[in-house]
């Protein structure tokens, strides 16, 4: 259940959204080499990741920092502030049998959620900016407001007016976000 709105349109908080990823990622299969498979994780062992993960401080995320945020196999969270950190917590991170919750996200149907922490090189998602919606980076402009005027027929060149000030390149990027963003919410259906 999303934190934020239950109804219509679903808001889900930056820790919902690692949340989602992790729960879809533990009840997978899982190859670790050749004739290795690890099992879905149990329910069980599921909320008490998410039980973790309610625990990680997102005033860790700044503008142009944050930490790497993992989940071994083994359903423990490694969090990693420092990427150069050659520690075990690292190591384990890095292995095969771990997912790197922050990184863009393919499913096996084919969608591909984006990077959460920057989806795009001129965008940035900081959990406590903005409620967490990715926006211009350095800005408090979000994509979604952007998507929006392109979304309901606005020309970029018109756009570009409305923010001069802006980076068009982050605008450009805001508004390929805000379409990939529709398409996974309403992929088309196979003929």
């Amino acid at each position: 259940m999303p934190t934020i709105s239950a109804e219509r349109v679903k808001l889900w908080s930056y820790p919902d959204l690692m949340g989602l990823r992790i729960i879809y990622w533990l009840r997978q299969r899982k190859q670790i080499g050749p004739g290795r498979e690890i099992p879905r994780s149990s329910m069980p062992q599921v909320r008490e990741v998410l039980a973790q993960l309610a625990e990680l401080d997102l005033d860790l995320w700044t503008e142009d920092s944050g930490p790497t945020v993992g989940v071994d196999a083994g359903g423990q969270i490694v969090v990693s502030t420092d990427p150069t950190a050659e520690g075990a917590h690292r190591q384990r991170l890095l292995r095969k049998d771990a997912l790197d919750v922050l990184q863009p996200f393919p499913t096996e149907t084919g969608i591909r959620g984006p990077h959460l922490i920057s989806p795009r090189p001129k965008l940035r998602i900081v959990p406590g900016k903005l409620g967490g919606s990715p926006h211009v980076i350095h800005t408090r402009l979000e994509s979604l407001a952007i998507g929006s005027l392109a979304a309901s027929g606005l020309a970029k060149n018109k756009i570009y007016r409305l923010y001069p000030t802006f980076d068009r390149e982050g605008i450009d990027e805001a508004i390929e976000l805000e379409q990939q963003l529709e398409r996974n919410l309403h992929p088309p259906i196979a003929a």
